[in-house]
């Protein structure tokens, strides 16, 4: 199954034009990633020509690296890349982003690599990169006149479009599986928001909220009637992470793919900071990390294919149980352009590199983090990626998010008297070094 290449990224730029921002920023109009045809800025997501999906182009202004490191420590000092209003960031939102890039020498000496970075979204309000996803759909349902703020989702993205919606004061309806994990649960629910449980798997809740955001005129779900703002979210991982490099691109970054848009938008990231001059146009090769539990974009790449079988998820990694994933095909265009790799890793593998990488930097990772790092280093294994490049991999959310994963690999620790014969005969038991 073959399908032509489609271009990921519709910007414009004129530098020499003045320009002034609308209240969608310098956002022109949405664009066709299949045939190119323009639609005006609004609730679409489709294209009226071909049903293709819709992203937003834009005209951007002329920005240095001065302006931009003067703004916010947020994702809003990259408003101006964003389709938002000029006055976003002093509206009421949660003010996502700007979270660190740890150097992680320890793991990259277990791993045999020279420079290895992570970009930790544990930071991120609801502890996920997804608050920056809904910070941008929120911005343009407020803009667009929607009322209600709703989503379907593997818990991350619930989590953060709760959150959003009670700090913007507007009310939220989130659809999630039945079987998602407690900890996302109550990280929804407590906002005060309506919470509803769907039996089946994601697809099967994402198909109910397709039919619903056709049917609620007033209703904003993020990732499908505004799903074109939403998706420029993710924009803002890449951007930081050239920021943070000190205004350079990664040689190598590998990326989880659930829907498969952060990777995708990521990669949009780097070449729109090369078309507006902020850092040097160099080479770098974007890598997919899936689990094998639900990895269609990782088998069609390894067929050659450019179209995505759906698959009926069974993994562990539920943020990344996405078995018909709406960007999968352009995954697969960007992956290719840059000289990277689609992979997958088992379960097992997932929780051993949560483990790894909790020990070596003190990082606990959701599964998805651990999906990342265990297709890294199979990589390497493998010899499908360079240790010696400057490279960075995404930790998406937070291990308490997902502490079931592990739990069962850790040792239980029964107590002991409170004296010191008791605490010998327990490091005698374990064989550990005395303290």
């Amino acid at each position: 199954m073959r399908r032509e290449a489609s271009p990921v990224s519709t910007t414009l730029t004129h530098p020499a034009t003045a320009k002034t921002p609308s209240r969608f920023g310098y956002a022109t109009h949405l664009a066709c990633r299949e045939c190119g045809h323009a639609v005006a800025l609004g609730s679409t997501h489709a294209c009226d020509q071909c049903f293709g999906p819709l992203e937003v182009a834009y005209d951007l202004p002329e920005l240095t690296r001065a302006s931009v490191e003067a703004g916010p420590l947020s994702m809003w000092r990259y408003a101006s890349l964003l389709p938002v209003p000029p006055d976003v960031a002093s509206r009421p939102n949660l003010d996502p982003g700007w979270t660190r890039l740890i150097r992680a020498d320890q793991l990259a000496s277990t791993l045999g690599m020279r420079e290895l970075w992570i970009k930790d979204e544990r930071s991120n309000p609801t502890h996920s990169f997804k608050d920056r996803v809904v910070a941008v759909a929120l911005a343009a349902a407020v803009e667009l006149g929607f009322k209600v703020l709703a989503c379907p989702s593997t818990g991350n993205l619930a989590n953060a479009v709760a959150a959003a919606a009670a700090r913007a004061g507007i009310r939220s309806v989130v659809l999630i599986p039945a079987d998602l994990e407690p900890q996302k649960v109550i990280g929804s629910a407590v906002y005060g928001g309506s919470l509803i449980a769907v039996q089946g798997s994601y697809d099967d809740v994402n198909r109910l909220a397709s039919e619903l955001a056709d049917d609620r005129e007033d209703w904003a779900f993020v990732n499908v009637n505004v799903r074109p703002y939403y998706a420029e979210g993710s924009k803002t991982i890449g951007f930081e992470v050239a920021e943070q490099l000190g205004w350079r691109l990664p040689e190598q970054i590998v990326v989880p793919v659930a829907s498969g848009a952060q990777l995708v938008k990521i990669d949009k990231a780097f070449r729109e900071l090369v078309a507006t001059g902020l850092v040097d146009d160099s080479p770098y090769r974007v890598y997919g990390a899936q689990a094998s539990g639900c990895s269609p974009v990782a088998a069609a790449f390894r067929a050659g294919h450019d179209v995505v079988q759906p698959v009926r998820p069974a993994t562990i990694a539920k943020s990344l149980a996405i078995g018909n994933p709406a960007d999968g095909p352009y995954v697969l265009d960007v992956v290719r352009r840059t000289g990277g790799v689609v992979a997958d890793v088992s379960d097992d593998e997932l929780v051993d590199a949560i483990r790894l990488l909790a020990a070596a930097e003190g990082i606990f990772a959701e599964t998805a983090g651990g999906v990342t790092l265990a297709v890294l280093r199979n990589l390497l294994k493998d010899g499908q990626i360079d240790p010696d490049a400057r490279t960075v991999i995404i930790n998406s959310g937070d291990g308490l998010k997902t502490p079931d994963a592990v739990v069962s690999t850790l040792e239980a620790s029964t107590p002991i008297a409170p004296t010191l014969e008791a605490f010998a005969a327990r490091e005698r038991a374990v064989r550990a070094p005395a303290f």
